[in-house]
């Protein structure tokens, strides 16, 4: 029972700070670059997290599964990909979920890096 009450605890600022974050990105750059900073950033958290910790913990649910969990969203980029595609954009949605996933993964091996030295 506390593990599901600290993943709700940490999806309940994640989700919000997704929300402010995606929109502040999306005022100054288009779709899909609000989505694709909240990934990498979240990326870049969990990567720390799981570096300076080790197995299940209540840091892991309330900032990995929890704060991380709703913060990123793997969904709304598939979506932008294919909203793309739709539009005849195929290059550019490739290029953007490639360079998307490929940051995403950067930045978790960062994190995990920067966290275990």
């Amino acid at each position: 029972m506390i593990g599901a009450l600290l993943v709700a605890l940490g999806a309940a600022v994640g989700a919000p700070a997704r929300y402010v974050l995606d929109r502040a990105v999306q005022r100054r750059y288009r779709a899909p670059w609000g989505t694709v900073t909240v990934n990498v950033v979240g990326s870049f958290v969990l990567g720390m997290l799981a570096g300076a910790t080790s197995g299940a913990n209540g840091w892991q649910l309330l900032v990995g599964t929890g704060f991380c969990g709703a913060f990123t969203t793997y969904s709304t980029f598939a979506y932008e990909a294919v909203r793309r595609a739709e539009t005849g954009q195929l290059r550019r949605a490739a290029l953007e979920a490639l360079a998307g996933t490929t940051a995403g993964v950067l930045a978790a091996a960062l994190g995990w890096w920067l966290a275990a030295r």
